[in-house]
């Protein structure tokens, strides 16, 4: 059994220390009010820029994937890049795991949800991103009602 301090990603023990050089942002996640945030402030993007995002969204989540130059800002959320070392996870830009990249994708990939995965390491939660499909306002504008009704229950 391992200490309740250990952090843990789908129950699995993963220390995480800064990364030296931080990833390229390819994505943005958001959990909680966070998630809530980071969806009022895509809804506001430009259509453009809106449709030039895939994203996944479930029950106090948002994934939005994207250019790092397009990405919304949102204190609180984690950015996500691309480590060549294990291309089909997404992992925080600032932080690596402790074991090596492509040992950690083999044990997430192992029993879990379809690739590519972001790796969201504060909550231990893994969100598959392969469903992912363009952003539409009118979806956004729902899951953000849900997110509001579900949070008013």
């Amino acid at each position: 059994m391992r200490p309740p301090s250990e952090p843990a990603v789908a129950g699995l023990p993963v220390r995480w220390r800064p990364r030296a050089l931080p990833l390229e942002p390819v994505a943005v996640a958001g959990i909680g009010p966070v998630a809530l945030a980071l969806g009022h402030r895509a809804s506001r993007a430009e259509d453009a820029v809106l449709a030039s995002w895939n994203g996944v969204a479930g029950s106090d989540v948002l994934v939005l994937l994207g250019g790092a130059a397009s990405l919304p800002w949102v204190d609180g959320a984690v950015y996500l890049g691309r480590d060549p070392l294990a291309p089909a996870l997404l992992l925080p830009c600032a932080l690596e795991p402790e074991v090596a990249p492509s040992l950690l994708e083999r044990a997430l990939l192992a029993g879990q949800g379809d690739a590519p995965l972001a790796v969201l390491p504060a909550s231990g939660m893994l969100v598959s991103v392969a469903a992912a499909r363009s952003v539409a306002r009118v979806s956004l504008r729902a899951w953000l009602s849900a997110m509001a009704l579900e949070a008013a229950s």
